[in-house]
């Protein structure tokens, strides 16, 4: 049985894009720009992400001013005062807790009027005032929610309960996937979607346009290397970098931060990988288009960082977006990955989401890999 050897030209072909790979991972290593964008920035942005990003309940500073004076109401003076949510500050002047209130030393204000327990007492409805600063409007909401659910709590826990009708619907909570309502086992995950799109479109957005500024791309068209060999060596070595600075981020994420995985790693970092080729498609276009170092970073962090935290719906629900910033959203990688990699952390494999967001970042590498493609110099006049 015959082997058949490769050819000439395809030994070649080959020899040349080791060349340049080889090549492309000397300038890594000597350039310690590319290790600060894949593994330093990562970190930081986890950092940062893990302490100074929480979307988790807050504690309210509230002022209280009483005015009935029957005994029962100081049990729920104490009642807010235990709550977790709520950090309550008595008032006997109630100019006083106004003012304290325009100076944005307390975020809300409780008034017990002096017929509250009474009414109670009639079976009636009684009435509690709550005043809420509403130049913050998330803190106005919990403000706003946090007082009604602990006088619900301690109307249903005091003597008041049996004079109070039961109501006719018994809602029960439950949640699912995130059982501690944790927003760091969801912001965590997402996160690594605007960082690995900041981490793809930066590696490459650079390296056309370097070349071009050091002179080395002339250098590298006056020898034989076809386009095909330029853009094999300039997408192989990032990949596997970016993929590097992947498996670090996830790392940190799991095994640091204790996020609970609940998917399959081989699906993410294929899923990963897709999103990267995209992104790296993105810079490569900027920086072969542009040939300017400057330029193309500030292009990639417009293109790149903005769109990825704005719309991608981590921070904002893509829902509540006008119609035509949800249809632009849909060209957006970050808003695929975003879906992808929270449910893969959270719920699981979901087969929906992996082969939606895997076709689209497939398509969109592939097209974004044939611009660079057509882009790339061969000649100097080009």
């Amino acid at each position: 049985m015959m082997i058949k050897k490769p050819s000439p030209q395809k030994l070649s072909n080959i020899r040349i894009i080791r060349a340049l790979i080889t090549k492309e991972f000397l300038q890594i290593v000597r350039d310690p720009s590319s290790i600060l964008i894949a593994f330093v920035i990562p970190f930081i942005y986890l950092v940062i992400y893990m302490y100074g990003i929480n979307l988790d309940t807050v504690k309210v500073t509230m002022g209280i001013k009483n005015d009935d004076p029957a005994p029962e109401t100081l049990t729920l003076i104490k009642s807010f005062d235990q709550s977790d949510y709520i950090t309550p500050y008595v008032y006997n002047d109630k100019d006083l807790m106004y003012h304290d209130l325009i100076r944005s030393r307390i975020k809300g204000a409780i008034i017990i009027p002096n017929d509250f327990s009474s009414k109670l007492l009639k079976s009636r409805p009684a009435d509690i005032l709550i005043i809420t600063d509403g130049s913050e409007t998330n803190l106005a909401n919990y403000a706003q929610s946090y007082p009604v659910s602990i006088a619900n709590q301690w109307l249903s826990e005091s003597r008041y309960k049996y004079l109070v009708k039961p109501p006719l619907i018994n809602t029960e909570l439950r949640y699912w996937f995130n059982q501690d309502i944790n927003s760091h086992y969801f912001i965590m995950p997402g996160s690594l979607a605007i960082t690995m799109t900041l981490i793809g479109i930066l590696l490459t957005a650079l390296v056309v346009a370097r070349e071009w500024e050091r002179g080395t791309m002339e250098a590298l068209l006056s020898t034989r290397v076809k386009r095909i060999h330029i853009v094999l060596s300039k997408y192989i070595p990032y990949f596997i970098l970016g993929m590097m600075s992947m498996v670090f981020s996830v790392f940190m994420c799991i095994v640091v931060y204790n996020i609970p995985f609940q998917g399959n790693l081989l699906i993410l970092f294929t899923v990963g990988g897709l999103f990267l080729l995209s992104c790296m498609g993105i810079g490569l276009t900027i920086s072969t288009l542009l040939r300017d170092q400057f330029l193309a970073s500030q292009v990639a962090l417009a293109v790149g960082f903005l769109p990825a935290l704005m719309l991608s719906g981590l921070i904002f629900p893509i829902n509540s977006m006008p119609e035509g910033f949800q249809i632009f959203t849909r060209f957006l990688p970050p808003r695929y990955f975003v879906s992808f990699i929270q449910s893969e952390f959270m719920a699981g494999t979901i087969w929906k989401i992996v082969l939606e967001s895997s076709l689209f970042l497939a398509i969109l590498g592939w097209l974004l890999f044939v611009i660079v493609y057509k882009k790339t110099a061969v000649r100097l006049e080009d």
